[in-house]
């Protein structure tokens, strides 16, 4: 059976894109080098071993004069720096118009309209904001009032934070579901609504990050996703894959609490002991089993330490994955496409807590596969190219 594994260590940029100044960053960005020169190198021989070194000097990750893969830089074409944008453009859509922002807050029509059909009464705070910071700003206004904590970034997103220990997570579901039929019925152009559950614990607003959930809008077309779901195979999504692209061209779906469960998610998914009869859609109709895509998001990177600017947790999040590599690359046959790449970028070290628009990484690891500097190449979508050459 012919396979891709693609694996998106999310956020993990290599340097600034030549427009990131249209976008709001600075040209000293540059996610990945940025966190090695803070944590004084990092220790991780298997993206060594596959090329990330000798894409770029990053401090502490060695240049090998013998890589097993195939490595380079991409850049995006699609106008964002975001998740969803990303994602699409990894798998053939390259978004010519950027999705909206909200850097004043979101209209007061809009805001109305959530609260009518919601019925929640009122909303807190409705301004771009970090997430950790907004709900332990607000916790006790919520408490009192009972109102969810709405609020947005320099990204296109939607974000409803509230304790579920108050209200029922399935009543922030049901919200975050009519916020995104407002949104597109409203053709507002806002890429995701999300779901950020928190509860105190030990006395402070904490997270739960395996209750979140992206509401995405949906592909405007077509992706390698879908053709291998339309040829009848299986497209595997973990993490919050499912999510960005709206379930369109998946056939099962698992998410996932944290990097770790993702990554182990991931090796169960390739050497077959990965339960598929659990997370299968029921509209699925696999009736081609010589191709399989197995698409992993890994978020820790950019969800717990890029938008917290947490260099040093950035640092470990990526020895963490260099860990579980050591144990996946063994398990890649002469049948299996093995893709390591990021969505875009997320500076710790830098101004401000938002994604940063960044070049990518891109690792490519096949059994046999002839080793190759790679160079720049224009477009996440070459990733989508090649899965679809590797397979059909």
């Amino acid at each position: 059976m012919k396979r891709a594994i693609i694996m998106v260590i999310d956020s993990m940029g290599i340097g600034a894109m030549p427009d990131c100044e249209e976008f709001g960053d600075i040209k000293e960005c540059n996610t990945l080098r940025n966190v090695c020169a803070f944590n004084k190198g990092l220790d991780v021989p298997s993206l060594e071993l596959l090329g990330l070194g000798n894409i770029q000097d990053f401090e502490g990750i060695n240049k090998t004069a013998t890589p097993i893969g195939q490595y380079g830089t991409l850049q995006e074409k699609s106008k964002g720096k975001d998740t969803t944008t990303g994602h699409w453009e990894i798998a053939g859509l390259v978004s010519e118009k950027p999705f909206a922002t909200f850097p004043q807050g979101f209209p007061k029509e809009l805001i109305d309209k959530f609260i009518e059909e919601t019925g929640c009464k009122g909303i807190l705070a409705n301004i771009p904001a970090s997430g950790t910071a907004i709900i332990e700003q607000l916790n006790d206004e919520h408490h009192k009032t009972g109102f969810p904590i709405v609020y947005t970034s320099a990204d296109s997103v939607f974000q409803i934070a509230l304790d579920t220990d108050m209200i029922p997570l399935e009543t922030l579901y049901k919200w975050c579901e009519i916020a995104r039929k407002i949104l597109d019925e409203g053709k507002y152009n806002v890429a995701r609504v999300i779901a950020r559950p928190y509860k105190i614990i030990d006395g402070k607003p904490t997270r739960i990050s395996k209750d979140r959930r992206d509401y995405s809008m949906a592909p405007f077309g077509k992706t390698v996703l879908d053709k291998v779901k339309d040829a009848g195979a299986k497209v595997i999504g973990i993490g919050k894959i499912e999510d960005i692209f709206e379930k369109a061209g998946i056939t099962h779906a698992i998410h996932t609490g944290s990097n770790k469960e993702g990554l182990e998610l991931t090796i169960k998914a390739i050497d077959g002991t990965l339960d598929l009869d659990k997370i299968k859609y029921p509209s699925a109709n696999i009736t081609d089993n010589d191709r399989e895509i197995i698409f992993t998001n890994l978020v820790d990177t950019d969800m717990l330490f890029g938008h917290r600017n947490n260099a040093e947790g950035y640092g470990k999040a990526i020895e963490e994955i260099d860990e579980y590599l050591e144990k996946i690359l063994p398990l890649i046959g002469e049948d299996d496409l093995l893709i390591v790449t990021a969505d875009h970028g997320c500076d710790p070290t830098v101004p401000g807590t938002d994604h940063t628009r960044e070049q990518v990484p891109v690792l490519y690891y096949s059994k046999g596969i002839e080793p190759k500097d790679l160079g720049v190449t224009v477009g996440f979508d070459s990733i989508a190219q090649r899965v679809s050459d590797w397979l059909f």
